[in-house]
């Protein structure tokens, strides 16, 4: 994999073209609305939040999903605006633009796949974003250039892009793999087969529905539910995975290197979303090990990452790893906590549930001012194990979040 813009022509997948423009829905007057075009109808598979309260694009986009049995020709993506919580008016706006895409690229409605981020609770102007369809038409382009621009356009607290790209060869073919998402609060995905998270991945190869379902279920299992921010599930939550099948080459669902591939452009999108999150000034990879389970561990790990008093702790580089052992504690996971030993970095913190005898907090403390770190538990018990990422929580998100409708 490769995430450097050098490699961006060559990763690149066939088949689609992008495109993104200022339909007027964002009060910054920046570009907000951003279209993706499959030549033909592309293979699909989405995942989508498990919010019971869910916006319009996604109770449209899974009717459409169902009808076209998992084919997509065009991705409408308006950001500024979640359409969420406006009822039947809401659906019907949705409706409305996707109505108007399918129109302007010559496709079946329910070939559209739309998606929105932004406030809750406003209605869509859809005539905005059928408006500056025209434009779209005329801009649309497989270059590097359209491709940043659909990402830029899909931001809303983000303070850059995120992409990712790879590339493999198959059956003496190159086939290319490239994600784009936005992300930057309000993250905690919890996504099933059924500030907002919204990704888009886009292959050249040739793949069924069924079999891009099964690996996009497997790559966001290791990657997009292994992150969080803030602990918050957005009711817009998305992640689409396009196969155009232009570059020739057949990949199943059992394809060991297509999908390590695909698992590395997901965790790297979803890295750069935790990376960017709101007000962050530490990014903090736990490794939980010796679980009953790696389900357990999992949920040892996301009772750390939500804990307000561990993620200021973090945010003053405090190594408190006591509220580490508290948050372990009411996981609900069955411990031992005579078992549990912690470590920041390379140095050992604690040692079957005590400090360390030689504990050096001044040392602990240079340590977790760095703005990467690791800190590793090991409950003892068994084999279950897992990688979460996650952030420290900061006067700057309060800020940020405190002013977000005004």
């Amino acid at each position: 994999m490769n995430d450097s813009s050098l490699a961006i022509s060559e990763a690149l997948p066939l088949g689609f073209r992008f495109a993104a423009v200022k339909a007027g829905i964002k009060p910054s007057g920046k570009s907000d609305f951003a279209v993706a075009v499959a030549d033909t109808p592309a293979s699909a598979a989405a995942m989508f939040t498990s919010n019971r309260i869910v916006a319009a694009p996604i109770i449209v986009g899974r009717r459409h999903m169902a009808r076209s049995a998992g084919h997509v020709r065009a991705v409408v993506v308006n950001a500024g605006n979640a359409n969420c919580a406006t009822g039947q008016i809401g659906i019907e706006a949705c409706e409305r633009v996707c109505a108007a895409a399918a129109e302007t690229f010559e496709c079946a409605g329910h070939e559209v796949f739309p998606s929105s981020t932004g406030i809750i609770g406003v209605p869509l102007p859809a005539e905005k974003p059928i408006a500056a369809l025209p434009q779209v038409a005329e801009s649309l382009g497989s270059a590097p250039r359209h491709f940043a621009q659909f990402a830029r356009a899909i931001m809303t607290t983000d303070t850059r892009p995120k992409t990712a790209y790879a590339s493999l060869r198959v059956d003496g073919k190159t086939v290319r793999i490239a994600g784009v998402c936005k992300g930057a609060g309000m993250i905690h995905p919890q996504l099933v087969p059924h500030a907002t998270m919204l990704v888009y991945i886009f292959t050249d190869a040739a793949i069924a529905p069924s079999a891009l379902d099964k690996m996009l279920q497997q790559s966001v299992e290791v990657s997009f539910n292994r992150i969080s921010i803030d602990g918050d599930t957005s009711t817009n939550d998305t992640v689409l995975l396009l196969a155009s099948g232009a570059s020739g080459a057949t990949v199943t669902a059992d394809d060991p290197a297509f999908s390590a591939s695909l698992a590395k452009v997901c965790t790297s999108l979803a890295k750069q979303i935790v990376d960017d999150g709101e007000g962050v000034t530490h990014v903090v990879e736990l490794q939980i090990e010796g679980a009953p389970s790696d389900r357990d561990a999992l949920t040892v790990a996301k009772a750390i990452a939500h804990s307000p008093l561990v993620k200021t702790a973090w945010a003053g580089s405090d190594p408190n790893w006591g509220r580490l052992m508290a948050a372990a504690g009411y996981s609900g996971v069955a411990i031992d906590p005579d078992r549990i030993s912690i470590w920041f970095g390379e140095q050992q913190i604690c040692i079957n549930g005590g400090r360390v005898a030689n504990f050096d907090e001044a040392a602990a403390h240079t340590y977790l001012k760095q703005r990467e770190f690791t800190v590793r538990m090991d409950l003892g018990i068994g084999a279950g194990a897992c990688r979460f990422w996650t952030t420290d929580l900061t006067a700057e998100y309060v800020t940020i979040n405190a002013d977000y409708s005004t």
